[in-house]
C-alpha cells in the first residue's frame, strides 16, 4: 500500500487554525507529564487573537497533513525588535509539534525556513513561542516530570527531528530545583552577607503593594525590561506588551511572593514568583471558561510548589549584591506559605554568575532546554529546499 504524501498548508482559515491549535492533544494523549496550554493564551501567541507582540512583528503558521490527518505544525516568526537590535538576519521558529516522522518534520522546517528567507532572513533560530520573553527552548534533559508553570515540554524524539534537519545548538537554558528543607542551611550561610549588603547600600526591602497592585506589577516588569539589556538574545518588551503582561499577571501573582528593593526611595530591583498552576491547568484541560478560571485561581495558598521566574536588578546597581538580598527576602514568605519546593527557571548557560550562585546554594539542575540555529544558508541547505 502506497503511503500518502505530506502536504504543508499555510494556516489562514479558521478551520485550519483549529487544527493547528488542537494538534498537541493528539501528540501528547498518552503522555502523563504533558500540561496542556491555556487555550486562549495560545491563540494570542500565534496571532489568531489580538496580541501586542504582533503590532510590529509577524508570524505565519503551517500545518502538515497526511491524507485527512494533521501530523505536524510550526510557526515562522519575524521579530522586528530582534532585527533592529542585533542586525543579524535571524528569523525564528516556534510552536513546533510533530509525529515521530522525519518526512513530516523536514517538510515543516522547510516551510518555515522558506517563508523566513522570503523576508530576507539568513538564519533560523528556535524554538521560541513566540520570543525570549515567552516560553522557549526544546527540552533535551529532564523528561521524568511535568514542567513548572510557563515552561515547555516535548517528547524526547523532538531532539532527533530537529538535529536531523541540520539545526545545531545555539544556547542552553537550565532550570534548577530546590526543596524547602535546603533553606535553613543555605540561609545560615548567606544571611551575614545579606546583612552587610543591606547595611552598606542602605537598601530597603518591600513587598508588592496590594493598594497599588497593577502599578507595582508594571514597575516590576519595567525593571525586568531594563535589567536584561546585556543578556543573550534579549529584546525589551514594548509598552503595549508590558501593559498586556501586567493585565494577565495581576490575577496570577501573589503579593506576598513578590519583593522589591529600593535605594534612596527608588525601586531598583525586583523578584517575583508564581505558584505552579500546572496541575490545575491539567485538571481544567487548558479551558478557562466557563468555570476553569475559578478552579485555577481559587485558594492559591493550597499550591505548595513555586516557580521563581525573575530576580532582576537595574544595571547600575547590579554590583551591589542586591540579587542576594531579594532572594533572601522571599524566604520567610515561602516558609509561611508552606511551600515544599521551588524551581528557578530559566537560567542561561552563559550566565555564570546566576548558575554559580544557585549551585553554591545547593539547587539541583533538573532540566535542560536548548535553543537551536540553522546556519547561514549554504550548499547543503539550498539543495534541501529545491
Amino acid at each position: 500500500m502506497t503511503r500518502e504524501s505530506i502536504q504543508i498548508l499555510e494556516v489562514h482559515e479558521e478551520r485550519d487554525q483549529k487544527r493547528f491549535l488542537e494538534l498537541p492533544w493528539k501528540i501528547y494523549r498518552n503522555d502523563p507529564y504533558w500540561i496542556p496550554p491555556l487555550r486562549g493564551e495560545q491563540k494570542e501567541s500565534v496571532n489568531y487573537r489580538f496580541c501586542p507582540f504582533y503590532e510590529r512583528n509577524s508570524c505565519q503558521t503551517f500545518i502538515a497533513v497526511r491524507g485527512k490527518e494533521t501530523v505536524g505544525r510550526i510557526a515562522a516568526i519575524l521579530n522586528v525588535g530582534h532585527l533592529e537590535r542585533y542586525r543579524d538576519n535571524v528569523g525564528f521558529f516556534g510552536f513546533f509539534e510533530s509525529v515521530d516522522d522525519l518526512e513530516v518534520s523536514h517538510a515543516l522546517f522547510d516551510a518555515a525556513w522558506c517563508w523566513l528567507q522570503s523576508k530576507g532572513m539568513r538564519i533560523i533560530r528556535g524554538p521560541v513561542n513566540p520570543s525570549l520573553n515567552h516560553t522557549l527552548g526544546l527540552l533535551i534533559e529532564g523528561f521524568g516530570s511535568s514542567p513548572f508553570f510557563m515552561m515547555t515540554y516535548n517528547p524526547p524524539y523532538y531532539e532527533r527531528l530537529v538535529e536531523e534537519y541540520g539545526f545545531r545548538k545555539s544556547q542552553d537554558l537550565y532550570s534548577y530545583w530546590g526543596s524547602i528543607d535546603m533553606l535553613p542551611k543555605v540561609r545560615q550561610k548567606y544571611l551575614p552577607i545579606c546583612d552587610r549588603i543591606r547595611e552598606r547600600s542602605g537598601v530597603v526591602v518591600r513587598q508588592l503593594d496590594k493598594r497599588h497592585f497593577r502599578e507595582d506589577i508594571e514597575a516590576f516588569l519595567g525593571i525586568y525590561n531594563q535589567s536584561l539589556t546585556g543578556t543573550w538574545g534579549f529584546v525589551p518588551m514594548s509598552d503595549a506588551e508590558l501593559k498586556h503582561m501586567t493585565a494577565g499577571l495581576r490575577y496570577l501573582m501573589v503579593p506576598e511572593l513578590a519583593v522589591g528593593v529600593e535605594v534612596e526611595g527608588k525601586l531598583v530591583g525586583a523578584s517575583f514568583c508564581l505558584p505552579d498552576y500546572n496541575p490545575r491547568i491539567k485538571a481544567i484541560d487548558g479551558r478557562l471558561f466557563p468555570f476553569g478560571f475559578l478552579k485555577l485561581l481559587r485558594r492559591k495558598d493550597q499550591i505548595k510548589s513555586l516557580r521563581i521566574i525573575s530576580t532582576n536588578v537595574m544595571p547600575q546597581y547590579q554590583m551591589l549584591g542586591l540579587g542576594l538580598v531579594l532572594v533572601d527576602a522571599l524566604v520567610p514568605k515561602t516558609i509561611e506559605w508552606g511551600i515544599r519546593d521551588a524551581e528557578f527557571s530559566w537560567v542561561l548557560e552563559s550566565n555564570d554568575f546566576s548558575r554559580g550562585s544557585l549551585e553554591k546554594g545547593g539547587a539541583l539542575r533538573n532540566k535542560t532546554y536548548r535553543i537551536y540555529d540553522f546556519p547561514e544558508i549554504g550548499k547543503d541547505s539550498l539543495s534541501r529546499l529545491k
